[in-house]
């Protein structure tokens, strides 16, 4: 088994489709092509019950990949289909809750923080990553500016791991890189082109390979 690069690293983001076979087709063909640290598994607007079935059958196809499995929102989902971990979206109470009563069971992580204090408060509860952007927020072609400063600010200072959600150019993943963070997620940079997902995946990691500073030991 290798290593993970020393360098950051791929976090996909799970695309809105109304075909969940599809879906999931899409994800195990975009993990064949390289490393991905995780993927992160919205409910979007699926009821309780069909995010549970579809989040069954994919959380597999993610760890068999190497890659763990987050769930986003629902602890119980993330329970019955063996996840390996909590994504929180939402506010400092939530992710509070979602800490205190799930941290023990899986990896809890996310927030939605706009700024540096919420950052910090998110921070404090010791999860085991920070979240900047919105899993929906991949809106233009760069990652959004503000988002790459929080995590720079965020990674120069704070040993907690952060993800800065990247644009809808696979090349936005560069730009948040070379800002020191740890991870950066793409959604419709990925999965947007059906028929690329895994050559996508494969350029940015190449990308990376070549141009992302690397972590010291």
């Amino acid at each position: 088994m290798t290593l993970p690069p020393s360098r950051c690293r791929l976090v996909l983001i799970v695309p809105d489709m109304a075909d969940v076979a599809e879906q999931h087709a899409l994800v195990a063909k975009a993990l064949e092509g390289g490393d991905v640290a995780s993927v992160i598994i919205p409910q979007y607007g699926m009821n309780e019950f069909d995010f549970q079935k579809s989040a069954e059958k994919l959380v597999p196809v993610v760890q068999a990949a190497g890659a763990a499995a987050l769930i986003a929102g629902d602890s119980r989902v993330a329970a019955r289909a063996k996840a390996d971990g909590l994504h929180v979206a939402g506010g400092i109470d939530e992710f509070t809750e979602a800490m205190e009563k799930q941290s023990a069971s899986f990896m809890v992580g996310g927030g939605i923080a706009k700024d540096r204090h919420t950052a910090l408060e998110i921070g404090e509860l010791r999860p085991d990553y920070v979240f900047f952007g919105k899993l929906d927020g991949d809106f233009k072609p760069e990652a959004h500016p503000k988002n790459v400063d929080l995590g720079e600010w965020w990674a120069s200072m704070i040993e907690i791991p952060c993800i800065v959600m990247g644009g809808t150019d696979p090349n936005s993943a560069l730009d948040v890189a070379l800002s020191g963070v740890e991870f950066v997620a793409l959604r419709s940079a990925v999965f947007a082109d059906t028929a690329a997902v895994s050559s996508v995946v494969s350029a940015v990691n190449a990308l990376l390979d070549e141009k992302a500073p690397r972590f010291e030991d």
